[in-house]
């Protein structure tokens, strides 16, 4: 289908869905999730597709937060639902089921970062800068950014960038677990697509599965948690890709995966 707000580059094994805004720094409007739930939904259900890199166009961001105009207009009752709308699109590309690598150039801010922390990985480019600068708005990070920031880098780096607004810098970012690796502009796509290959060429059942195990063991208890880990292993255990890995092992050659 035709998009207004995003654009979709499919390239088996992998897609890559740029967020096309770059006039308003690609800010994350209402249509524009629209856009991205209807996408990733369909990307989710390609099995062409193994991996999903995720960038914004243009050099100055990957999206810097959500639409102000919007925010602004907001009437009380509509703002949970402004809330729940965005955390509800963030949490399916989060468990789509395929890994979603964001690709960070220049800003990541408000609601463009917490559309970063939702993705599997995420790769910065040196001039990129991240923060949550929701409270001088006279707000908080609505689409999931409290939870996952502090899940992801600690209780007191995230109270840091969420209590004080600030920008952090790609180096700084790194230092404290936010984005995982730092590159310079011109390597960031090359090396997201270069580690996409290295997940992809990976049986595709079993990746979900690993991101599954990942995602619902976080909330659970530990003895749960390896309960989980166990059923989905036995799981993968009577499908025909794992007779594939372990006869291509035995007989020294490249698996040649069927999903199922």
């Amino acid at each position: 289908m035709e998009f207004a707000q995003i654009r979709i580059d499919s390239r088996p094994p992998l897609a890559v869905v740029t967020l096309d805004r770059p006039k308003v720094l690609n800010a994350l409007s209402a249509a524009t999730l629209d856009e991205l739930a209807i996408a990733f939904r369909s990307l989710a259900e390609d099995p062409a597709i193994r991996v999903i890199l995720l960038t914004g166009a243009g050099d100055r961001a990957f999206a810097a937060g959500a639409d102000i105009r919007e925010l602004a207009a907001l009437a009380p009752s509509e703002a949970e639902a402004f809330s729940l709308r965005g955390q509800a699109v963030l949490r399916f590309i989060e468990t789509c089921g395929k890994p979603i690598i964001a690709c960070i150039r220049g800003f990541a801010l408000g609601g463009g970062c917490e559309l970063a922390l939702a993705c599997t990985l995420r790769l910065a480019a040196e001039d990129a800068h991240l923060g949550q600068p929701e409270v001088k708005l006279g707000i908080i990070a609505g689409y999931g950014g409290t939870q996952r920031l502090a899940r992801l880098v600690g209780r007191a780096a995230a109270l840091r960038l969420l209590l004080t607004g600030v920008q952090i810098d790609a180096k700084t970012a790194l230092r404290i677990g936010l984005v995982d690796e730092v590159v310079s502009a011109a390597e960031l796509l090359p090396r997201a697509e270069a580690l996409a290959h290295e997940i992809a060429v990976n049986a595709p059942l079993a990746v979900a599965a690993t991101l599954c195990a990942v995602d619902e063991g976080l909330d659970l208890p530990l003895a749960a948690a390896f309960a989980r880990e166990a059923a989905l292993f036995a799981r993968l255990s009577a499908t025909a890709d794992m007779a594939e890995g372990t006869a291509a092992f035995l007989e020294k050659r490249v698996p040649v995966w069927q999903g199922r």
